[in-house]
């Protein structure tokens, strides 16, 4: 009867959010970006519910890519380290379920004892006892199932963690690889730049051997031409330190390059994007099921700081063979017994079970404010994000009118200067305008693969989908999803 008595509240899941959205009524998200006539200047679609892959990088059709992420996903260390962290979570519980059965040692004992006995003086005797002891706590207030219940809202905030982890690697591997696409892209543009104002300090070295240009006209091209090599070093520094970063995601130590190369000719750029419905975000953002699962261990602990002010009872027996002599000890003689029920309760504790008691509620408000923080912070995230990818378009399709009128300006004003019929200061901020807007391109081009790639982990990158992750946790995760989906 008491045992279906279980003090502190029960858990609900927080419901999601009603309300929420990911734009201002009077600033309407577009149906789809611009399009510019540029590698990475596809129209992208935003798609109101679709359903995310879960292996969302094979969008960008990179071989290179792919096997990159494949092997960091069996050999990252940080993803063993949230494998290890989620089976300690599972024994943990294990364990805990073991106070709901009775606990029963085995006693094996020998002594030599000595005892007064009245005025004739003192015995000295032996004692041998052999035999098992049973203690069983009986959970009548629930303490050790909502303790139980507190454990296993921790593993399945280690199963979260461990989807994070999952969700953190791949997005940082595909940023990584961008990157470094993009770096490599500003190395050629650079050089590049490079090789034009070379041509044009050999065409002011000739104008000012022919009287057609001043000292000043030479320096000041040969200034440029440095000024652009200068920027040549830190963009190659940049690459190395991205290809180490690689090697790292993907477990291995700097010297184990494996040869993987990146370029942004050849990812595409997915073309429909999701945009997961704002009540089905808190389902799929591994970081916000995380926050509800600490939420739910807290309440637990409630309920054990309740029933830890309440009496215990306790129920105990043993069997035992004792006799004073060893070869005496297995007779039938020798058997005893003892069967007893206990009741403990505090009397007096200076105020400890009150103060841990409301500490526990203080722990839940902190709990309940922190989910709350992280769904903002996750509509924050697609918010920005969708911005960023409508941004990136409008952004690419203007560097590309400005690169190119910037080239034609760059080839008109070399033609000119040549020809007598401009000044060099008009050349040198042609070829200065060439090389920012060649530059900016290339970072636009870049961005946009980028910030889809953010878009996808702000969604929560469809680990709901993903295979894998089930043979290694026991799809536990990906049943909460579905659950939470129906």
């Amino acid at each position: 009867m008491v045992a279906g008595c279980t003090v502190g509240p029960d858990f609900k899941a927080p419901d999601a959010p009603t309300d929420a959205g990911y734009s201002a009524s009077s600033n309407p998200l577009p149906k789809q970006t611009v399009s510019a006539d540029v590698s990475g200047g596809a129209v992208q679609q935003l798609v109101d519910g679709k359903d995310i892959p879960g292996e969302w990088w094979s969008l960008y059709h990179s071989e290179p890519l792919n096997k990159l992420i494949e092997t960091s996903l069996k050999t990252n260390p940080d993803l063993d380290a949230a494998q290890a962290a989620l089976r300690e979570a599972h024994e943990n519980v294990l364990a805990g379920e073991g106070e709901l059965y009775p606990t029963v040692t085995g006693t094996t004992s020998g002594t030599r004892q000595k005892q007064q006995i009245g005025g004739s003086g003192a015995t000295i005797y032996s004692l041998y006892n052999v035999g098992p002891s049973v203690s069983y706590t009986i959970d009548v207030w629930g303490g050790i199932r909502r303790n139980i219940e507190s454990l296993e809202a921790r593993a399945e905030y280690q199963r979260f963690q461990l989807e994070a982890s999952y969700l953190s690697l791949t997005a940082n591997v595909v940023t990584a690889a961008i990157t470094e696409a993009s770096l490599k892209a500003q190395i050629q543009a650079t050089e590049e730049v490079i090789q034009i104002e070379t041509k044009s300090l050999d065409t002011v070295r000739r104008q000012l051997a022919l009287g057609g240009a001043s000292r000043a006209d030479f320096l000041n091209q040969q200034a440029t031409l440095a000024a652009a090599q200068a920027t040549l070093p830190p963009l190659q520094k940049q690459l190395e330190q991205e290809r180490n970063l690689i090697q790292v995601l993907a477990g291995r130590f700097p010297n184990q390059d494996a040869g993987e190369q990146f370029d942004l000719a050849s990812l595409a750029l997915p073309t429909e994007l999701p945009v997961s419905l704002p009540s089905q975000l808190v389902a799929q953002r591994p970081d916000v099921q995380a926050a509800e699962a600490t939420l739910h261990a807290a309440s637990a602990n409630i309920g054990v700081a309740i029933a830890n002010e309440l009496p215990q009872f306790t129920l105990s027996a043993s069997v035992a063979l004792q006799a004073s002599e060893m070869s005496k000890l297995f007779r039938l003689a020798s058997g005893v017994w003892s069967a007893g029920a206990s009741a403990t309760g505090t009397i007096f504790d200076g105020g400890k079970l009150l103060h841990t008691r409301r500490a526990a509620d203080a722990a839940y408000d902190q709990a309940a404010a922190q989910y709350r923080s992280t769904v903002l912070s996750a509509f924050q995230d697609v918010a920005n994000a969708l911005r960023a990818v409508t941004s990136d378009a409008d952004a690419l399709k203007a560097e590309l009118e400005a690169e190119r009128a910037a080239a034609d300006s760059l080839n008109l004003a070399q033609a000119q200067y040549q020809a007598g019929g401009i000044s060099f200061l008009t050349l040198l901020t042609a070829q200065q305008n060439y090389q920012q807007a060649h530059i900016g391109l290339v970072k636009a081009q870049a961005a946009r693969y980028a910030d889809t790639a953010a878009l996808f982990q702000a969604l929560g990158g469809g680990w709901w989908n993903r295979s894998d992750v089930v043979a290694k946790d026991g799809g536990a995760a990906q049943q909460k999803m579905t659950d939470a989906a129906l």
